[in-house]
This record gives C-alpha cells, sequence and structure tokens, in this order.
C-alpha cells in the first residue's frame, strides 16, 4: 500500500511506496482490519483531499456533459493519459468563455475521489484558455520581478510639467491614437509644439523598437514630456507593452512618460512603470496639457482676486480713517454732553418699559385666575354633565336599536327556520292530515279505521269530513 506526498514549491506529486501497515502474518483471523468498499473509498478520498493542495493542470478539454443541474463534466487528456473532472455551476458560471470538446485549457483543482464509483477525479475551481493563462503567468511572472527591483515605485515617479512647450509621442504614425491625440493637444493647448516618435506598437518587432525610440527621445531631449500611446485590443495585440525592454527603456527615460495604452481595463507594465497613468491614449493627451479654458479661467479669476483684494484694502483705509475721525470728535465736550444726554433718555426708557412689564405681568396672572375661576364654576360643570348625558343617551338609543335589530333578525330566522320543519308547510305541496273523528287520533293506518266510520282531513286551506266506504287491499 502508498501514500501521496507532496512536494513543496513545485505542486507536483511524488508517490512513496513506503508501506502504511505492517501485517502480522501470524495473527489469528479475528485480528484481521478488514474494510467495507465504501469504507476505503471514503479514507482514501479523505486522504487525497487532506494531503492534497490546489494545482495547477494543463491538458485537452474532452467527453464534456452539462447536465440540467448545470454542472460540467469533462476529462483533461494528453498525449499518454487522461484524468476525469468536475466543475459545479457556483465555479462554472464564473468562466470567462464556452468550453468546447479538444480546446487546450488551463484548470486550478483539488485531488479527489468519486466514491460510488472508487474513480479518482479533479474537482475543479477555476478554468481558463491554456494560451492567454500563458500570457498571464509570464505578465506576472515579470511585474514581480520588475517590482521587486523598484521599478514601480511611487518615490520615483515624477510630476508633469505644467505648461508644456514640446510634447513626444512615441506611437505608430498610422493608427487612429496619434489623430486622436493631436486633435487634443491642438483644443486643449495650441502654444504646445508635438513632436511624433514614430514606431510598431503591434507584432514580435514591436518591443525593440518602441524601447529604441523611447532610448532616442531620452537622448534627443527635444520635448518636456513624452506619451507612450496606442489603441485598444487583446492581451495579445498589446503584448509588447509588457516587454521587459520596454519598461526597462521607459523607467531609464530622462523625460516624464505618460501611458496611455488600450481601453481603460487594460492595464500593462508600461502603465506601471511610467510617470502616469491614462485610461486612453486620449486621456493621456488630456493629462499632458492643461485646457485652455480653464487656464483662462484661472486667470480671470486671479484678475478678479486682485482687484478684490485692492478693494478690501481700500475699505480698510476707509474704516481706519473713520476710526480716527470719530475719536477726534469723542474728545470734543459737545461730544460728552451728547452722551450723558442719550444715557438719561435711555434711563428714561428702560424705567417706562419695566413699569409696562410690571403692569402686563399683573394682568397676565389676573387673567389666569379668572380662567382658574371659571374652569372651578358650577354652571361649568353643569354643561359638562348635559354634554355627557347628551351623549350617554345618543349611545342608548343607538344600543337598544341595534340590539331590537338584532333580536328582530335572528326572530326572522328561526321563524323561518320552524317553517321548514312545520307538517304544516308539507299540506300546501297536496298532503292532508287525516285524523279519527271520533277522538281526533292521528290515522296512518288503513286498518285502524272501521267501515263506515267518520274520518277527518286537514288541508293546507280548511278542513273535510268523509266517511269510510270501502278499503281497497294495500
Amino acid at each position: 500500500m502508498s501514500y501521496f506526498t507532496r512536494l513543496e514549491g513545485v505542486g507536483k506529486l511524488a508517490v512513496t511506496s513506503t508501506p502504511m501497515l505492517q501485517v502480522n502474518r501470524a495473527a489469528a483471523p479475528t485480528d484481521r482490519v478488514v474494510y467495507t468498499v465504501s469504507q476505503l473509498n471514503r479514507e482514501v478520498r479523505a486522504l487525497l483531499e487532506r494531503s492534497l493542495a490546489a494545482i495547477w493542470i494543463e491538458g485537452e478539454l474532452t467527453n464534456l456533459a452539462q447536465p440540467a443541474s448545470g454542472h460540467w463534466y469533462f476529462s483533461l487528456k494528453d498525449r499518454d493519459a487522461q484524468v476525469r473532472c468536475a466543475m459545479f455551476r457556483q465555479r462554472n458560471v464564473n468562466v470567462g468563455f464556452t468550453p468546447r470538446a479538444g480546446q487546450q485549457v488551463l484548470a486550478r483543482a483539488r485531488v479527489s475521489l468519486f466514491e460510488p464509483r472508487g474513480d479518482y477525479q479533479l474537482i475543479v475551481e477555476h478554468l481558463e484558455e491554456a494560451g492567454i493563462g500563458a500570457l498571464k503567468r509570464e505578465l506576472e511572472r515579470l511585474k514581480a520581478k520588475l517590482a521587486a527591483e523598484g521599478l514601480f515605485a511611487a518615490a520615483r515617479k515624477r510630476s508633469l510639467p505644467p505648461f508644456p512647450a514640446r510634447v513626444g509621442v512615441v506611437t505608430s504614425p498610422t493608427g487612429a491614437a496619434v489623430r486622436d491625440i493631436l486633435n487634443i493637444l491642438r483644443r486643449r493647448f495650441p502654444p504646445a509644439a508635438v513632436l511624433i516618435y514614430p514606431t510598431l506598437v503591434q507584432g514580435a518587432a514591436a518591443a525593440p523598437a518602441i524601447a529604441e525610440a523611447l532610448a532616442l527621445a531620452s537622448a534627443r531631449a527635444e520635448c518636456d514630456v513624452l506619451i507612450l500611446a496606442r489603441g485598444g485590443g487583446s492581451l495579445e495585440d498589446l503584448w509588447a507593452f509588457n516587454d521587459e525592454r520596454v519598461a526597462r527603456a521607459i523607467h531609464a527615460s530622462a523625460i516624464p512618460i505618460v501611458a496611455g495604452i488600450g481601453h481603460e481595463i487594460d492595464f500593462t507594465l508600461a502603465d506601471l512603470v511610467a510617470d502616469a497613468r491614462a485610461p486612453t491614449p486620449s486621456g493621456a493627451a488630456e493629462l499632458v496639457v492643461p485646457e485652455r479654458r480653464v487656464i483662462l479661467q484661472s486667470l480671470a479669476k486671479t484678475a478678479a482676486r486682485l482687484r478684490a483684494a485692492a478693494a478690501r484694502e481700500l475699505r480698510v483705509l476707509e474704516v481706519r480713517l473713520a476710526g480716527v475721525t470719530a475719536r477726534l470728535k469723542l474728545a470734543h465736550p459737545g461730544a460728552r454732553l451728547l452722551q450723558q444726554a442719550q444715557r438719561l433718555d435711555d434711563l428714561e426708557q428702560r424705567l417706562a418699559g419695566a413699569m409696562r412689564g410690571g403692569l402686563h405681568r399683573d394682568s397676565h396672572r389676573v387673567s389666569e385666575a379668572f380662567g382658574r375661576l371659571l374652569r372651578h364654576s358650577p354652571e361649568h360643570r353643569v354643561r359638562e354633565y348635559r354634554v355627557r348625558h347628551a351623549a350617554l343617551e345618543a349611545r342608548l338609543d343607538r344600543t337598544l336599536a341595534e340590539r331590537i335589530a338584532a333580536a328582530a333578525h335572528r326572530l326572522g330566522l328561526a321563524s323561518r327556520a320552524l317553517h321548514a320543519v312545520s307538517p304544516l308547510a308539507t299540506l300546501t305541496r297536496g298532503f292532508a292530515i287525516v285524523t279519527r273523528a271520533a277522538d281526533g287520533a292521528l290515522l296512518t293506518d288503513s286498518d285502524s279505521v272501521a267501515l263506515d266510520e267518520e274520518i277527518e282531513a286537514r288541508l293546507a286551506r280548511g278542513r273535510l269530513r268523509a266517511r269510510v266506504t270501502r278499503k281497497p287491499p294495500p
């Protein structure tokens, strides 16, 4: 019996043939540990899932089944072997492509075992196309390498010049990106000159061409800022901007660089190394130059602030002059007499106000006392009792009427029920109640009456008396 051991750091498995259990051949049969098949499969499954971490595996997708449950069942194979896989619905809804037979894929999975059949299988947690996965792995490797060297450090990023005299553009001279950049630069800041460094931006030769153009622009030092731009595309289309040579050329540039590559969702190594990153080439053009309208507005605001500051200074001087003049007036003896006269008027007004306030408070207390007296007056209590009596009388009349109506309703229901079971109701349908005339006994049998005996029949309306002349046989 063998067990699995994990090789740390490489994500592979090694099978060690060390025995797990020493069997005592001399032991009695009763000492044997006997597994059921279910127990064995359960322990093997637990051993696999506990001993192995998640692994990455690449292979060709085949035997794809997609039942109504939403789960995916398929196999991954290479030239010499294959393995069964299962990917449950809560995981496969996040897959960004439609899998098909024969497709080369890369999967992250856990090793497990399907107990009912004893089949070894992989539980897939993530699935991607193999080609794109390889590019992404290479991108992550380069990103980690350059980050460790400090190429992405925020401390080394330079600020952009606020008013560049000349803007350099490193891009394809025939693409739409360069036209967008020129239009925006012309519209936003016409004084800035533009110098284009033409280069390839796609294909195997693009990376060295971009690095060479960046080095040339840095060596000639003709521009205040550089724009590295390209239109949108797939990961493969933008791969030149993930090249290590391009990243190092950006890092070595003596001129600040703004990266405007692809669309907003595209992110390359060039974006990380550049001094600033714009979501699109047009955004890069807007980032490197100011808006003419904004500059004019800023100048207008500055002029307005200067005018406002001058006006404030004049107002301060006027106030200061007015203060000096006022102090000069206060020092005059006539001003002191005016102040004393004003104080006398103020005291007189305060005295009159105090008197009016006292009278108002006394009047208010009298009004409150009178109101309390009215509230406790017997006449007021009588009016309250009359209102309550009228309300109670109205409630009594309403309750009595409701009770009478309810009793009448119940009486009607009882009368209809009694009429329904009354024998008199049967008479209206042509039946009669027959009794012996002599004693009024109810007759229900022809044998209980003799011939020539008088009988009486009660109809729905009225009565009949008859004599028995014949009794037909039943």
